[in-house]
């Protein structure tokens, strides 16, 4: 600082100049010494500020006169660098929300709730099975694949979704049966099937049991009539599935469907139904969601002989809505020449819950016949059986009426499920009255009876075999 304040000029510009003073006393040099050092080292000065320095020099007072740096490089570079940020945050969006839409479809709704995620467990215990023997089996060749798609009425789409394999493990189901117990039971129905004599009376005795309560009054009203594919087989009313009107799509509680129970009337065993009609299957999708069910077990091929059997109740591939209800395929695996199973996901719309539903078709049961291999269908129950696990819902039977196939797979299921729990006593034509005393029709011809009763001794015949003697 100087001793002697130095005069302002008001007038003058300051706004592109640095002024300052310079203590001779302090600094050792006087103001002409210190412009001529920024002269001298200008461009260093510039480097180290950031500012352009045009002039130095001395005067009415010491002055630097300076230029500020270009405003239009800080501006450029601003934009420059938002363009970039912002182009990078788009690129993490679209991929996280391409992740999330994935992620939602085939992830998310796994935790909707309990059910569901014991339900996807069974479904990849089937695939890992399935893998397994394919592992060690020849590749199915194409033309195979191809007349399974064409039986099944669906095209091959891809090795991902669709796949083949002949079987998996042939072992019988674990069983509680008393070896005593057995013996009888699979020497009474050897008994049955060669006393053809025995075997007609038997028949001819179901075919004059009337049930009793036996009113169809609710199927017969003609608001309710299109609804039946048949005229001649009906639900009774004391055992029919009751739709909750206020979710149903026109308003009507009535299905074409039957409540079976066995031993407990309060938690049915299985619902025999009809296929569905075209304008039935959201209908179908309600009665599967209110009653808790996570597995169908379909017995027909959608026609036959040229006549419908079943109108297509779920996407050949992706999803379908059906009112509320929309069906995603998952997947879809040939497990041999004789059925194939699917897994669908099953989302209420009305209250975003989901479920792992999955079915069972079995493709080579004709109408009004019989399989051509027991073998193949009880290793079909056992397939069936592993994945319900005992579950307290009722399994979805269907076939083309719901009577004949759909009767003839509950009546064995029914008796064997009876044997492995330990029944001490099998009565087959008891059980089918038992059955038709909730389902009219059930079990169509002797053929059909005489099969049920073959499949129980050869799986009686299975289970001795497999317990230790």
């Amino acid at each position: 600082m100087l001793d002697t304040p130095v005069p302002f000029d008001p007038a003058e510009d300051f706004e592109n100049r640095v002024t300052f003073f310079v203590n001779e006393k302090l600094t050792h040099m006087n103001a002409s010494t210190v412009a001529r050092l920024v002269e001298e080292r200008k461009s260093e000065l510039e480097k180290s500020t950031g500012v352009k320095i045009v002039r130095a020099g001395i005067g009415y007072r010491n002055q630097v006169e300076v230029k500020p740096p270009d405003d239009r490089y800080f501006v450029l570079t601003f934009v420059l660098c938002g363009c970039i940020a912002g182009i990078l945050l788009a690129v993490v969006v679209i991929y996280l929300i391409r992740r999330y839409s994935k992620s939602k479809e085939k992830l998310a709704q796994l935790s909707a709730n309990g059910d569901n995620t014991e339900a996807s467990k069974d479904y990849q215990d089937l695939c890992r099975q399935r893998m397994q023997g394919k592992s060690s089996e020849k590749p199915e060749p194409l033309h195979a694949a191809s007349r399974i798609g064409s039986v099944s009425e669906s095209q091959v789409r891809s090795p991902s979704s669709r796949s083949s394999t002949s079987s998996w493990s042939e072992e019988p189901v674990s069983s509680n049966m008393d070896i005593s117990t057995g013996h009888i039971v699979l020497s009474y129905m050897e008994d049955h099937l060669k006393n053809n004599d025995r075997l007609d009376r038997e028949w001819e005795g179901l075919g004059a049991y009337e049930a009793d309560p036996n009113s169809t009054k609710v199927a017969s009203d003609p608001s309710n009539l299109r609804k039946n594919r048949y005229s001649d087989v009906l639900p009774y009313d004391h055992s029919r599935v009751i739709l909750s009107n206020t979710s149903n799509v026109s308003g009507s509680d009535y299905i074409n469907a039957s409540s079976i129970t066995d031993h407990d009337p309060r938690n049915p065993a299985y619902i025999a139904t009809q296929g569905p009609l075209p304008h039935t299957i959201a209908d179908f999708w309600q009665m599967v969601w209110e009653q808790g069910s996570v597995v169908i077990v379909m017995l027909s091929k959608m026609t036959e002989n040229g006549e419908s059997m079943c109108h297509r109740y779920w996407p050949e591939e992706g999803s379908d809505l059906y009112h509320i209800y929309e069906v995603h395929l998952v997947s879809e695996h040939i497990w041999c020449d004789d059925y194939l199973v699917r897994s669908f996901y099953l989302k209420n719309l009305q209250t975003n819950e989901t479920r792992t539903v999955t079915m069972f078709h079995y493709l080579t049961w004709p109408d009004l016949g019989v399989p051509s291999s027991i073998k193949a269908l009880l290793d079909f129950r056992r397939k069936v059986n592993k994945s319900y696990r005992g579950r307290s819902c009722p399994i979805v039977v269907h076939c083309s009426d719901g009577c004949g196939r759909t009767g003839t797979y509950c009546l064995v299921d029914m008796v064997l499920n009876r044997m492995s729990k330990g029944a001490k006593e099998i009565d087959i034509a008891a059980t089918l009255e038992h059955i038709r005393d909730q389902r009219m029709c059930t079990v169509k011809t002797k053929e059909q009876f005489q099969f049920a009763l073959a499949a129980v001794a050869e799986e009686v015949h299975a289970i001795l075999k497999a317990l230790p003697q």
